[in-house]
């Protein structure tokens, strides 16, 4: 194979290897936001959660209150039943007395209510908790394996910039700039395999003598659409059938 080719073809896979890394770790500031987001989301169901409690057991209170109210006027209406001297004053009074009773019934009714329904948000202020807590934990583990992925990133791209500059030293200059200036063009993919006839990116068939020059290998050959340089994987050789046994 040209040696220049070679070269390219491993200064390729090395370029490849950089921009796939360097967009990796450019993806991490998201992948943060992505942390951050899945903690608030969970926060916000502890919050909502625990608010809702509150709330209920502001209401219980109040309601406790309006209680106390229509208890004290039930004791005022018995005090005053007891000095009553006519029958008139004496039914008016039981009537008060019957609703402030009805009252506090209705009251202590939604009192049970508010408890049942305050056993129910607890419950669940209980695991809003325990999955902010996991959640914690999941995000937590998901950061130390980023911040191992990104050493593991920054050493990769440091690496490739090494074996790089030795392989670009090795190239001839006038090849090097032909392969940059095709990068620059094509998304950093300057090198496509020529297989069956046809480029492997661009997909568009090679006029038999191009591909035929890309099979020897000799020399850089482009792909007449997308400019790319291209090469040819040689076949693996078909192992020769077993010679067949002579009959004993």
């Amino acid at each position: 194979m040209n040696a220049d080719l070679e070269h390219l073809i491993r200064l390729q896979r090395l370029d490849s290897t950089a921009l796939d890394a360097t967009r990796r770790l450019a993806g991490e500031p998201e992948q943060e936001k992505a942390f951050d987001t899945r903690l608030q989301v969970a926060r916000d169901r502890v919050a909502t959660a625990k608010q809702r409690l509150a709330d209920n057991q502001e209401a219980r209170r109040s309601i406790e209150k309006e209680v106390a109210v229509h208890q004290g006027r039930l004791s005022k209406f018995r005090e005053q039943a007891m000095a009553v001297k006519t029958n008139q004053e004496y039914h008016a009074i039981q009537k008060e007395i019957t609703y402030a009773q009805g009252e506090i019934k209705t009251l202590e009714e939604a009192i049970l209510e508010r408890m049942l329904e305050a056993d129910d948000l607890s419950a669940q202020a209980k695991r809003a908790d325990a999955e902010l807590a996991a959640e914690q934990r999941t995000v937590d583990a998901d950061r130390k394996k980023m911040a191992t992925e990104h050493a593991e990133l920054k050493s990769l791209v440091e690496r490739t910039a090494t074996e790089r500059a030795v392989i670009i030293a090795a190239l001839d200059q006038q090849v090097l700039r032909i392969f940059e200036v095709i990068a620059q063009r094509r998304n950093g993919v300057a090198v496509a395999e020529a297989r069956d006839g046809i480029c492997t990116i661009c997909h568009v068939r090679l006029r038999p003598q191009v591909f035929n020059n890309v099979l020897r290998s000799t020399e850089i050959v482009q792909c007449d659409s997308c400019q790319r340089i291209l090469y040819a994987t040689p076949k693996a050789a078909v192992p020769a059938p077993d010679a067949p046994q002579p009959a004993r």
